[in-house]
């Protein structure tokens, strides 16, 4: 318990300060979900603090994110749409399967899940997280435009036929449902029919229009409606958000800009007496457990979300491992990873029971809550307690919040979210495999498949397909390297013979370090543990390169990131028998040569060491 405040000043400072920059995030992915700004604090709050109790990476602050929100959108909607629009009903079976996420991380970490995260091939990755961003755009577009289907009398009578024959089919239903045949009791359904008013034609309508209108494609469809019925008070209220972001950073890093854009845009709303589209009420009070989800709970209701369930806890899972990853690089610490998302698990379970949506570790609250001192668990609890305090204080404040602001604020965070090291390098990858008279990066491939897949059709089926095509890539590739170098043996964890003979003088500072096998995305975080190797009295590093026959892009990334590191330490790195492949990815991004230099290439270690002895 001593060590738990050993850093008490730090970590309060460290966890009010993520806090702070967490609470407009946690409005914005609520309202985004569907399920309206208290559900997004509520994941804050609860998943904040229960993760960094049981987590395994002290310094980490989490709670709903882009990619978890973007996932989080698809199960309410289609359930929402299940219940004829009416989020009430729908709640209980929503929280089930955020249930179901929270408790299946639960069972990764207690199943060891954690050391296999190593395995997901970056291009996988990139184009995931890039198609988040995408959405994320896509679809605040029209919010920000200030168009709502439900508003557009127009468009929302295009539905009323469809929406007449909805309404007798669910009819039907409900008589079959009570056992009445519909042929012997014709009468009975007629007078039923005969009861549905254009009232309810109406509503069924305008569920049918936000359906219609919903996710990438359904905003693209009515694209060209909202922007001939723009509404410029609502987009000049997210572009105002977007440009203090943005321009305040130029001033200062201190406080966070995009709260300071939540405070500004919605100060001029509200102090002008603007006509403006608030965001829903934001309950007072302490959170209630939404005890529902256990006394309606119903299998037929959920069947069809179990397995979208276990694929949140899955991306949940790596998100959050991504981001301690981040926190060990900067606080020198290694994590649990096991441990990690069992704590994620136990704070998404807990948040579903009290209405929240699912989280993960977020990267830019635990930078921040890093930067600003924080060091145990303690800095993620009381950011968790921070929010609850401006839940139970400025509820009613915050409910006055514009939708057009947090609008703002997630298509900065759709932007950031982007992976834009990844789209660089798309012009510089090799083009391995040939389409006819066309050739393509196996790489560029598979993140377009993933980028494409994930935005215009499902988030799930893209990363699964992603990772099939990945696998096939990779064998294919070593399958052909296999046959190439079949002549070679394993070597030992041994010095090679020509390393034998290594001068006395040279033992303190230089280090060699053999790479056997290929370098890609399975390997990486061995080849990482490069770093915790190297004695720090090493001033070279020699790296012999012969056994290295392949590198993907995952390794490319890897490598480039240690002789960075390595270069920050005023540490020189050298290469041995550099092969064709590796050189030439290396060649694309230019590690070669400005970071390793042509002169620093070397065919045989003999070569390396008379350099090295008459420095």
């Amino acid at each position: 318990m001593k060590q738990f405040f050993s850093n008490f000043r730090g970590d309060a400072f460290g966890g009010i300060t993520a806090g702070v920059v967490a609470l407009p995030l946690a409005l914005a992915f609520g309202v985004s979900s569907g399920l309206g700004p208290s559900a997004g604090l509520y994941g804050a709050i609860f998943i904040s603090f229960f993760a960094a109790l049981f987590g395994g990476t002290n310094t980490q602050i989490s709670g709903p994110t882009a990619p978890m929100t973007a996932v989080s959108m698809v199960v309410i909607s289609g359930i929402i749409t299940a219940n004829d629009g009416d989020v009430n009903i729908a709640l209980p079976a929503i929280l089930t399967v955020f249930l179901i996420a929270g408790l299946s991380q639960v069972g990764l970490g207690v199943l060891g899940f954690g050391k296999y995260i190593k395995y997901i091939p970056y291009p996988v990755v990139s184009g995931f997280m890039t198609a988040i961003g995408v959405i994320i755009l896509l679809t605040q577009i029209l919010p920000s435009l200030g168009y709502n289907p439900k508003e557009d009398a127009d468009y929302v009578n295009q539905f009323k036929a469809q929406a007449e024959e909805v309404i007798l089919k669910n009819i039907l239903k409900d008589e079959a449902g009570d056992g009445i045949l519909v042929l012997e009791n014709f009468e009975e359904t007629i007078d039923r029919a005969s009861l549905i008013s254009q009232a309810d034609i109406l509503k069924e309508s305008e569920i049918l229009a936000s359906k219609n209108a919903s996710g990438t494609i359904g905003a693209l469809e009515v694209m060209p409606r909202a922007l001939k019925n723009i509404n410029w008070l609502e987009l000049l209220l997210a572009l105002g958000t977007i440009l203090i972001i943005y321009g305040f950073k130029r001033i200062t890093t201190v406080v966070p800009s995009t709260l300071v854009a939540l405070l500004v845009m919605s100060g001029v709303a509200v102090g002008f007496g603007l006509d403006y589209r608030p965001i829903e009420e934001i309950p007072s009070g302490l959170p209630i457990p939404q005890l529902e989800i256990f006394t309606s709970f119903k299998l037929s209701t959920i069947a069809p979300y179990i397995f979208t369930g276990f694929t949140l806890a899955l991306l949940g899972a790596i998100d959050s491992l991504l981001t301690s990853i981040v926190a060990d690089n900067m606080t020198k610490t290694k994590h649990n990873p096991n441990k990690e998302l069992i704590g994620q698990g136990i704070g998404n379970s807990i948040a579903s029971i009290f209405g929240g949506i699912p989280g993960a570790g977020a990267t830019i609250r635990t930078v921040v809550n890093i930067n600003s001192g924080g060091k145990t668990k303690l800095s993620g609890m009381i950011a968790g307690v921070m929010l609850l305090f401006v839940l139970l204080a400025l509820g009613p404040v915050a409910s006055k919040i514009p939708t057009a602001v947090l609008s703002g604020i997630l298509i900065t965070v759709g932007i950031g979210v982007m992976d834009y090291k990844g789209l660089k390098a798309i012009p510089a990858l090799p083009r391995d495999i040939s389409f006819g008279p066309f050739k393509l990066s196996s790489e560029v491939l598979v993140m377009l498949v993933v980028l494409l897949l994930s935005t215009f059709w499902d988030l799930i089926f893209a990363v699964g397909i992603g990772l099939i095509i990945s696998c096939l890539m990779f064998m294919k590739k070593i399958g052909d390297l296999t046959t190439e170098y079949s002549d070679v043996k394993v070597l030992k964890e041994t010095s090679w013979p020509d390393e034998k003979n290594f001068p006395d003088h040279l033992k303190e500072s230089v280090y060699i370090k053999q790479i056997k096998g290929p370098l890609f995305f399975g390997s990486t975080s061995d080849f990482q543990q490069l770093y915790k190797q190297i004695p720090e009295t090493a001033t070279t590093v020699i790296l012999r390169l012969d056994r290295m026959q392949y590198m993907d892009q995952s390794g490319l990334y890897a490598m480039e990131d240690m002789i960075q590191d390595l270069q920050t330490k005023k540490v020189e790195v050298r290469f041995i028998n550099l092969l064709k492949q590796p050189r030439y990815m290396m060649e694309r991004i230019d590690i070669i040569p400005d970071f390793i230099p042509e002169e620093h290439i070397y065919s045989s270690l003999k070569e390396c060491i008379k350099e090295l002895s008459q420095k």
